[in-house]
């Protein structure tokens, strides 16, 4: 009871001596700096808002013009336009106050003028992206056309810092392709799988599409693309992800690892302390948009739309579709700990905790003995569990009293923090603790894990941690930048030689609070039991291997000259090509943050192309030569599918879209109905590395990330996750189904480091053969 009592500010009574008032100055006094934190944070955001919206214009710039004119109008010169005196005529009063203000009507109304047609000029120079396909080889020139694009980007971007939204009203709108386009790109796209009768069949579908409904159904994408931000990405958000009805658990939501190498410290408190500290300043960097936006090149800015969700927020269930909520303040965590959840405040008297302060807490946590109340251990079940399912029980179980309060507790927190009574991480002797380690944070025990939270940090008991986030509000590069930051931060921070964070605490901060729950019903114990065993199934049935291979890596495919994704690219065809002994339609993701609000696109990356290659590295009768030359000649298309997915050339979202038209319409397409249908066997995510200059791999050699990884998307194919980090490391995660027979995330694994050995070897052979060549002229 001593949380409610504390919970009231004032209480007052009518006795027969009058009024009797009691206020609580602890209470009113946190209300009273809560009040005053939102009050400053919607100052900040009002400054920021100004500031974007003027850039690449700088405020001082109108204050410096303002003054000009003032100096010139009082010093008899004209003023352009004769602005101060149209100024003048519609003002008061001619005096010299009058004339100030008249300057200062004229300088706006040319600094406005002068920022946006330089915010237009902007705008209409990133539509450019003939950049991205000129050649990066030693020695290729740079045409004429894209050098004078880029002397015009750095001068109008380069002179003034961007905050974290000030490219938004610059960045261009996803660009809508032409229906014959997009159906021309699909049916190469589609030919290496199809035999030539089926081929036919499809080409005929594809044409009586683009020649019927099509047309209606473009109009009216059209009509969206001019009117929304962005014409997919909403829809993307509802139908793919909102409107799924299976468990989010391993299907949906995705994770990351921790940098292996590093170890700072054994102590789970510390870690968790200083992770969660550094967490909280990432987010204070977004609310006050000091953080710089993510640039290609050093030029080209990337939309920043999806940080705005990263704390704070929650995928709350419903029967149809789900809703994401985000909270515009949070002042707490959760945490998870030995089947019980506790409300760990972060601020105090105005300020975030430092890492010490939170450390102590965590402690805290650590050292309680309570137990769990019943149903409480198994709770976050629900959330791994159907979402129609937890939607019914979250309506009728959860929407008064204790089960009420505690919910919006954790649903309001700027995260979910899972402190797991047991050891993982990465073990140099053991190869197998990787695999460990990432079932672990892709699924945990299938209830210890708030599946709904944007995102979950995850901390063993030595020490290690890593996250499990939620798919709906963002892609993989968000949640990657801001563990670049934290992993910089850490390092940059330390710890004491004993494992703690430094500094004292001057004074206690606050105490961890139980979260209270009446669970004791059987229809609620009885829909998490269900929950728990779906979860438990799912969970099961998951096989994850994670492959470190450190023979070659980013060094050796640049002496390649090629790309580096469409290496990997080509030796997972190879390798699926080996398991499976036949090719099937390929998922690579690739961005498109290059334009407002940008998501994904797909890559196709099995290839016409690609499959000439990989027939030829399994036919014993094959040159050198020829190997040597498809090989280049596929990445080369490869290449090419990516860049245009990232121009807005897709195909695929400009399919879904004209799906999603003709469900509305309710007209049917044996087209769409066919594209549709046709499974990703082979879905594939490169994670990024290195989005930020603060990694750097020659100062920092051993912060070396595993990346992260999700689970297998068709029942009969493989998920795969790979990252490149540094010069000669690789990790690839293999994700697939116990369940289904034709498929072995170990065999894949194998394959794998087959593939990389055999492409080595064909580069190393192809060059001994070319020297030989040489040295005999």
């Amino acid at each position: 009871m001593a949380e409610a009592h504390s919970a009231v500010a004032f209480s007052f009574a009518i006795t027969h001596d009058g009024w009797d008032v009691n206020f609580d100055r602890e209470v009113l006094y946190l209300v009273w700096e809560s009040g005053l934190r939102s009050w400053k944070k919607r100052l900040a955001r009002f400054r920021n808002s100004v500031s974007n919206g003027v850039y690449p214009g700088h405020l001082q710039s109108l204050y410096f013009l303002w003054a000009l004119l003032v100096a010139a109008h009082f010093g008899g010169f004209n003023i352009p336009f004769g602005l101060v005196q149209k100024a003048l005529a519609i003002l008061p009063g001619t005096s010299t106050m009058w004339q100030v203000i008249a300057c200062l009507l004229a300088a706006l109304t040319m600094w406005l003028s002068v920022i946006f047609l330089m915010r237009y000029l902007l705008k209409v120079l990133l539509m450019y992206k003939g950049w991205m396909y000129e050649s990066r080889a030693p020695g290729a020139r740079i045409s004429l056309k894209t050098m004078l694009w880029v002397s015009v980007v750095k001068v109008l971007s380069g002179w003034n810092k961007p905050r974290l939204y000030s490219f938004q009203g610059s960045l261009p709108r996803l660009p809508l392709p032409s229906v014959k386009d997009t159906m021309s790109r699909y049916l190469i796209s589609v030919r290496p799988l199809l035999d030539d009768e089926n081929y036919k069949r499809v080409e005929r579908l594809a044409k009586e599409f683009e020649e019927t409904i099509a047309v209606k159904l473009q109009r009216f994408l059209i009509l969206k693309s001019w009117w929304s931000s962005n014409y997919v990405s909403d829809w993307w958000e509802e139908y793919v992800y909102l409107r799924g009805r299976s468990p989010l658990m391993v299907n949906s939501n995705f994770y990351g690892t921790d940098a292996i190498l590093l170890r700072p410290t054994t102590s789970q408190a510390a870690r968790a302390g200083a992770i969660i500290h550094f967490c909280l300043q990432f987010r204070r960097l977004i609310e006050r948009q000091e953080l710089e936006p993510i640039m290609l090149q050093n030029m080209v800015p990337l939309c920043s739309w999806q940080y705005e969700r990263l704390f704070n927020t929650v995928r709350v269930p419903g029967v149809e579709t789900d809703k994401l909520v985000h909270y515009q303040d949070s002042t707490h965590v959760t945490v998870y700990h030995k089947g019980r959840y506790f409300k760990l405040m972060v601020y105090s008297r105005g300020r975030l905790l430092r890492p010490v302060e939170i450390q102590a807490q965590i402690q805290q946590i650590l050292d309680d003995k309570s137990q769990p109340v019943i149903g409480e251990e198994r709770l976050a079940a629900l959330t791994a569990g159907e979402r129609s399912h937890w939607a019914h029980i979250r309506q009728t179980m959860f929407n008064r009293g204790h089960n009420r309060t505690s919910l919006h507790c954790i649903e309001r927190a700027a995260f979910n923090v899972c402190l797991d009574d047991k050891d993982y991480g990465y073990d140099e002797n053991d190869p197998s603790s990787l695999d460990e380690y990432g079932r672990i944070l892709l699924h945990g025990q299938g209830h210890d894990r708030w599946f709904d939270k944007s995102f979950n940090l995850c901390f063993s008991k030595n020490g290690f941690v890593g996250f499990n986030a939620e798919h709906t509000w963002a892609d993989a590069p968000v949640m990657g930048h801001l563990w670049e930051y934290v992993i910089w931060s850490e390092l940059q921070h330390g710890y004491t030689p004993e494992g703690n964070t430094h500094g004292t605490i001057d004074t206690p901060p606050p105490l961890p609070i139980r979260l209270q729950w009446d669970l004791n019903k059987e229809e609620l114990l009885k829909a998490i039991d269900v929950s728990y065993n779906v979860a438990q199934t799912l969970l099961n049935d998951v096989d994850l291997r994670i492959l470190m291979y450190t023979q070659y890596g980013k060094g050796f495919m640049k002496s390649c000259r090629v790309s580096p994704d469409a290496f990997i690219q080509l030796l997972l065809q190879l390798s699926y090509y080996r398991d499976a002994g036949r090719f099937c339609l390929t998922y690579e993701a690739s961005m498109t943050r290059l334009f407002r609000e940008g998501r994904t696109e797909t890559v196709r990356s099995c290839t016409v192309e690609s499959t000439a290659w990989v027939k030829a590295m399994e036919d014993p009768n094959a040159s050198l030569q020829e190997r040597m030359e498809l090989f280049i000649k596929a990445c080369k298309r490869h290449q090419l599918g990516y860049q245009d997915a990232m121009a807005g050339r897709g195909i695929d979202r400009h399919l879904f879209c004209l799906y999603v038209v003709s469900k509305y319409l309710e007209l049917e397409s044996p087209f769409l109905q066919e594209v549709f249908n046709e499974p990703w066997r082979l879905s594939t995510s490169q994670t990024p590395h290195g989005q930020t200059s603060m990694l750097d791999m020659k100062k920092y050699p051993k912060c070396v990330s595993a990346g992260g990884g999700f689970g297998p998307v068709a029942d009969d194919g493989y998920g795969v996750s790979y990252i490149i980090v540094g010069e000669d490391t690789i990790f690839f995660h293999v994700s697939s189904k116990k369940s289904c027979r034709i498929t072995s995330s170990s065999n894949f694994v194998k394959q794998i480091e087959r593939s990389l050995k055999d492409i080595r070897d064909l580069f190393t052979e192809y060059n001994k053969l070319k020297n030989n060549g040489k040295n005999k002229k």
